[in-house]
């Protein structure tokens, strides 16, 4: 599992070394394709998500607004689920590119909020549904509104849902080390931008 999101954080920063002002979600997905062949990726399980803009708030399940570029001063995210050595990766992180510094805040804050939660679940032993509810009650005292619909979920041997489906954010136990994906949603109160983390729980 280590090693399957090792390599996904590779593919992650190959796709971000290949954006750039006016390419579309579209052809990030293009991009991201050639990335994923260069590193020996399987396959997918699940459809490469690059959202930028406006779509940053938007969860996995909504469809992004088409016709949307990177502009000079934007932001986006990528989400990756890719399969390695039979084994499941999922990461994703915000970038910012130009002279954006709310943009920018809001990226690192979901960096550290996802990393706030994580060490909550390693020092206290919360459940799932108390890691979200941490979470979310953190994200509103930072200044940011929580994505209720980003929950989740498990990874592990492809496909993980024959061994066990659901979300993260229902599950009444502690996770267990390196089978669970934390993911974080944030979005600005007012402004239409957002931000995005997710990683694996590994202790």
């Amino acid at each position: 599992m280590q090693r399957a999101r090792e390599r996904s954080w590779d593919a992650l920063h190959g796709i971000r070394q290949r954006m750039r002002p006016g390419i579309s979600e579209d052809e990030a997905r293009a991009e991201a394709m050639e990335v994923f062949r260069e590193l020996g990726c399987e396959r997918l399980w699940h459809p490469v998500l690059v959202r930028i803009g406006a779509n940053t708030t938007k969860a996995y399940r909504q469809a992004s607004d088409p016709d949307v570029r990177l502009g000079e001063n934007d932001s986006y995210f990528i989400d990756l689920g890719l399969v390695f050595d039979g084994h499941e990766g999922d990461v994703g992180d915000t970038f910012v590119i130009g002279d954006a510094p709310q943009r920018q805040a809001c990226a690192e804050a979901a960096r550290a909020l996802f990393h706030e939660v994580a060490e909550a679940w390693r020092g206290q032993g919360l459940s799932g549904q108390a890691l979200y509810a941490f979470a979310e009650a953190r994200a509103a005292a930072m200044g940011w509104r929580f994505n209720q619909a980003t929950k989740g979920h498990r990874v592990g041997d492809f496909p993980h849902a024959i061994h066990k489906g659901g979300d993260l954010a229902d599950l009444g136990a502690p996770p267990s080390p390196d089978l669970w994906i934390l993911e974080i949603q944030i979005a600005h109160p007012t402004e239409p931008f957002g931000a995005f983390y997710e990683d694996l729980l590994s202790g």
